[in-house]
């Protein structure tokens, strides 16, 4: 359903049309001259309330994901694109809002969803909202760290079954952080905030591998090291780095069969980073002690999914920044990068291409 909300001074028309979900907000809305935004999905409302000021908001305003045929009807003739990573911005949907779109501004870190040569090809900035989930971030996957080391998830389901039995010294033993080697593939923003984390627990050692050597490392005196080595000396192995086409898949068989047997896995930043049918064998099989994932491939991962049978094998709904400061911060900076496009300054937060 179709809701316009036309306001003539103090007095407010209320009209509904049947066809779509979408509701669309404006003071009137077919004479208001001012620029248009399209956002697609309900969001925290601080974004919405710096824009809707100074543009015309409408809002695929539901909580599950726009389906395409309403977000090709909803980018129609807009300005601007208020979007989230769970949204394919592709040359169709650039086709259907028209050349009057000036910028793509997105809801995420994740910027795989958007066809950016296209956005290059257009000259459309792209906006993207690093730094205001790092702590979030690095918190959700200390708690996952913590959670598939120390077994929380057989715990939980020995007092709920009734199998937790007397007191015994060799029952439900994880692994500790205590004098541990951690490696970090991605030393970044969010692997990097994930180090600091660690200190206090008394890990002997941070290593950590990637493209380059971070000019961070000392922060947390932590060795720079090639994929291989990171893999077969720590005992517990992070995936903090974006995806990219060179990284899709990396944590496959292989590096898996590189891996201590008492490994613990985690990862936080992409699904497509792992290979989800080599993970499931090597956590059936032992040959590594478990795994912690806040992100999958597909998503949501579908209910049947082998990983889910697998006692040693955490999942979580990708809530990596799901915090009201960090998503509240995130729908400001989405909004702000589209305001300062408008008002001809730098975004914030432009994605380089």
């Amino acid at each position: 359903m179709i809701t316009l909300l036309i306001r003539h001074q103090s007095a407010v028309k209320i009209t509904r049309v049947s066809t779509t979900y979408l509701t669309y907000q404006a003071k009137t809305m077919a004479t208001d001259a001012r620029p248009k935004v399209f956002v697609t999905r309900r969001v925290p409302a601080r974004g919405i309330d710096l824009l809707k000021d100074k543009f015309v908001v409408s809002q695929w305003d539901r909580e599950d994901r726009i389906p395409p045929e309403e977000l090709l009807r909803g980018v129609k003739g807009v300005d601007a694109l208020f979007c989230l990573l769970t949204d394919k911005i592709d040359k169709d949907v650039l086709d259907a809002a028209g050349p009057q779109l000036k910028t793509i501004c997105t809801m995420s870190v994740g910027y795989e969803h958007i066809d950016i040569s296209e956005c290059k090809k257009r000259n459309i900035p792209v906006g993207f909202t690093p730094d205001v989930l790092t702590n979030a971030t690095a918190e959700l996957t200390m708690s996952l760290l913590l959670a598939t080391s120390r077994r929380l998830k057989e715990a939980m389901t020995a007092v709920e079954d009734g199998s937790w039995g007397t007191w015994n010294p060799i029952w439900m033993l994880g692994h500790g952080l205590d004098g541990a080697t951690v490696g970090i593939v991605g030393l970044g923003r969010i692997g990097l905030a994930v180090a600091k984390c660690l200190l206090p627990f008394g890990v002997s050692r941070i290593v950590y591998s990637g493209n380059s050597q971070s000019k961070n490392e000392q922060e947390v005196n932590a060795e720079f090291v090639s994929f291989d080595y990171l893999l077969e000396h720590s005992d517990f192995i992070l995936g903090c780095c974006s995806l990219t086409a060179n990284n899709m898949g990396l944590f496959n068989a292989e590096a898996f069969n590189k891996m201590k047997t008492s490994a613990i896995f985690v990862n936080t930043s992409r699904g497509g980073l792992v290979n989800q049918n080599d993970l499931y064998n090597a956590l059936k099989s032992g040959k590594i002690a478990g795994a912690g994932l806040d992100v999958t491939n597909p998503e949501p991962l579908p209910t049947d999914s082998p990983l889910l049978t697998l006692s040693n094998c955490l999942v979580l709904p990708h809530i990596g920044s799901a915090t009201e400061k960090a998503r509240s911060a995130m729908s400001e900076l989405t909004a702000r990068n589209i305001i300062a496009v408008f008002d001809n300054k730098e975004m914030p937060s432009r994605l380089n291409i």
